[in-house]
């Protein structure tokens, strides 16, 4: 099936193109930014060599819609979007640490707890508890931000600060703006008969200065969703929560002896496995927004979205 792994437009105005682990940003007259969600697939922070169809079309409007329904109470970069796969907004300074909130010990960090720590990113965990139990409040266990392909590494709140990475005042708008846009993520998925275990959000400055949210909301990719039917029961008999999230993928990689360490393989991913993988986010994009996914004409992905954008620019 067709997909965009990558993409090497030359849009008027073009000043230059970042190209993230999913996304590809260009930088048009330093004013607006046009992200391009492709259909690239990164578990464990490595991009696998094949794309999912529709993953980009998916990830790009979940993550419109999030910044729609919360942008009265956070403000964001978004300004348009010309084409399934394509957000443009205000070109801003990315800060260099992407703000971590679990409500849940579930991933990476029931995979430390269960290693023994009792520390995440400097904030201390209680004893005593299983992999997907709630926390008493959400905790925010930040992560430096990784360049394409790199690890993302935890870090404490105290060494962000230390290290001057962001100032204490800015610091404390990332925090309140986390804990309010999770607020907000968990309403919203409690209306859909779901729990938002944990997310991730990224933001930027504006040129004059204004902090907002930037790249992608409450998505699979971004995001943890367990279904909220069942959560207690599966807890007390120590069964795995039905998940809604990427976590299926790491899994399946897990499960093949590949955790994205050195020297260690990627699995050969099968058309019959990606085709599955593909039918899984249209589940999720189903289940998050609570509507049908419209499958949009791939059977030119590069020329649609150029002809998109460039209309757009035109205007």
């Amino acid at each position: 099936m067709n997909t965009i792994t990558s993409t090497n437009f030359n849009f008027p105005g073009q000043k230059s193109v970042y190209k993230g682990k999913v996304r590809e940003v260009y930088n048009i007259n330093d004013e607006l930014l046009v992200m391009i969600a492709t259909d690239r697939l990164s578990a464990f922070d490595v991009v696998m060599p094949k794309g999912i169809p529709y993953k980009g079309q998916i990830l790009n409007q979940i993550a419109t819609r999030f910044m729609e329904l919360t942008k009265d109470i956070v403000p964001n970069w978004l300004i348009a979007t010309p084409d399934p796969n394509v957000a443009v907004g205000h070109l801003c300074t990315p800060f260099k640490v992407e703000m971590v909130i679990r409500g849940y010990l579930s991933g990476h960090a029931a995979r430390e707890y269960a290693a023994g720590k009792r520390t995440l990113c400097g904030v201390e965990l209680p004893e005593g508890m299983k992999e997907n139990d709630k926390f008493p409040e959400p905790i925010i266990t930040p992560t430096t931000k990784a360049d394409f392909g790199v690890h993302d590494e935890d870090i404490s709140r105290e060494a962000i600060l230390e290290n001057g990475i962001v100032s204490p005042e800015d610091y404390k708008i990332l925090e309140k703006y986390t804990r309010a846009l999770f607020q907000r993520g968990t309403e919203i998925a409690a209306s859909r008969g779901l729990i938002l275990v944990d997310t991730k959000y990224e933001f930027g400055k504006t040129k004059d200065g204004q902090i907002v949210l930037i790249d992608e909301i409450h998505t699979p990719d971004s995001s943890r969703y367990f279904y909220a039917e069942g959560y207690q029961e599966r807890q007390d008999k120590g069964e795995a929560q039905k998940q809604l999230s990427k976590e299926f993928v790491r899994q399946w990689l897990i499960a093949n002896g590949f955790q994205g360490k050195e020297g260690q393989q990627i699995p050969e991913m099968t058309e019959e496995y990606i085709e599955s993988v593909s039918d899984r986010y249209i589940e999720l994009y189903e289940n998050i927004t609570g509507e049908k996914f419209e499958k949009a004409d791939i059977s030119d992905l590069t020329d649609r979205i150029e002809k998109n954008v460039i209309a757009y620019l035109k205007k």
